[in-house]
């Protein structure tokens, strides 16, 4: 691309990020933290009532009608203008639903958005609802046999942030992140790019630490701070709709290679996807809550994780906030293209996958504005993905791994094994 198109790439790219600013999908759809209360109340009177929350529907339609002027001159056919191009999709899917608050059309968009459980890959047989399946099956397993420690959850939130503080501070040497208690914090915690928020109140275990301190910072915080040092590209600094299922894919996969992803957290995850599939089916807030007691959560978690999927949809079923299926997807996605981008020698694409708020596509087409330096490389990067030489190695083991079939494996056939080789029999 020329200069001239470049300069005009640059311009469209800050209309688009003044634009979307009023755009917040989360906050507009955060319910009152009475609610809770209201709602265990009459649980646990043995009345329960399905919840009443009003949310206002938004309009956005001068940024939508903004967001299509940018799209008309946008050129495709160029990576940058297809971004460009994209994002605005993506925001106007996401203002759509916004307005669309209650009605069967915010399901429609936030399908759009974020897939819903039961997708399938084109290259694939297999789904986000079976992964959950699978998991959910496998660990069932594991905590029948009593086996598993429960995970306690005694640290008061006070005592937690100051630790997790502590934490960030090592991490982010070149800029402020803060960590706040927040009364009014519906969910245990939250994170943008300057601040992560703690739910007052609640009590936190260690698990939580190194999660949120993987996931929340060392990912979220830091790829909205690697995009915010973009000069050209002010958009990676978004929290784009589009990039949502890549970003919590690597949040999660950054758990997973920590060993900070815990039964009872990767259990969470697949009851989620679980739940979203049930409540498209038509059960209703109070089905779905129930369906998360019988799994072994809390009361107050159940409560929590089945908010999550009727949050401005309907309380009475098929009207959903799909958001939660892009966890299992986003993981599986970046595993794969880690260990695609290893095996075809493009170790530079790992590392500008932390560069912004980008989407897996958006590495790949983008790479040869990062090879001119158009794009800059990530500031911070978590250690897991750092070293290419533990992680080539990691996903290699996990690839063999996954081929080897336990279905006849049973811990008798160890002993058998080691007889066997003694006497050449194997």
């Amino acid at each position: 691309m020329d200069a001239s198109r470049l300069e005009k790439i640059v311009k469209y790219d800050a209309v688009l990020v003044d634009i979307v600013q009023p755009i917040k999908i989360l906050s507009a759809l955060s319910w009152p933290v009475e609610a809770e209360a209201i709602f265990l109340g009459a649980w646990r009177s043995g009345k329960p009532k399905l919840p009443v929350v009003q949310l206002k529907p938004q309009n956005f339609s001068v940024e939508i009608e903004a967001l299509e002027a940018i799209q008309s001159k946008c050129d495709r056919v160029h990576p940058l203008d297809n971004l460009i191009y994209k994002t605005a999709r993506s925001y106007i899917s996401a203002a759509r639903m916004l307005g669309a608050i209650g009605t069967p059309d915010f399901s429609r968009y936030s399908i759009e958005l974020y897939g819903k459980p039961n997708d399938i890959y084109p290259t694939q047989n297999w789904t986000a609802l079976d992964a959950a399946d699978f998991f959910l099956n496998k660990t069932d397993e594991l905590l029948g046999g009593y086996v598993v420690p429960p995970t306690v959850s005694d640290i008061p939130v006070e005592v937690f942030a100051v630790r997790l503080q502590k934490e960030i501070d090592k991490f982010f040497v070149d800029d402020k992140v803060e960590v706040i208690i927040d009364p009014a914090l519906p969910s245990k915690a939250i994170a943008g790019a300057s601040r992560i928020r703690l739910r007052a109140g609640a009590l936190y275990s260690e698990l939580d630490l190194d999660q949120l301190l993987e996931h929340e910072a060392h990912v979220h915080a830091a790829t909205m701070h690697n995009g915010r040092r973009q000069a050209n590209l002010g958009l990676l600094s978004l929290a784009s709709p589009r990039t949502t299922r890549t970003q919590e894919g690597i949040a999660v996969m950054a758990e997973l290679m920590t060993l900070s992803l815990d039964i009872v957290r990767l259990r969470r995850i697949a009851l989620r996807i679980k739940a979203i599939a049930m409540a498209l089916s038509g059960a209703d807030f109070i089905e779905v809550f129930t369906s998360f007691l019988e799994a072994g959560q809390s009361e107050e978690e159940s409560y929590q994780s089945t908010v999550r999927c009727f949050r401005g949809g309907d309380v009475r079923g098929k009207i959903v906030f799909t958001k939660d299926t892009v966890y299992l997807k986003g993981l599986m996605e970046i595993q794969a293209f880690l260990a695609v981008a290893i095996h075809e020698n493009r170790p530079e694409l790992v590392n500008a996958l932390f560069a912004g708020r980008l989407s897996i596509g958006d590495v790949i087409e983008l790479a040869p504005y990062f090879e001119s330096g158009f794009l800059v490389g990530p500031h911070y990067m978590p250690h897991w993905a750092n070293d290419l030489r533990t992680l080539a190695s990691a996903l290699a083991c996990n690839a063999f791994f996954t081929r080897v079939d336990l279905t006849h494996v049973k811990l008798e056939n160890f002993i058998m094994l080691e007889e066997a080789t003694a006497t050449g029999g194997v």
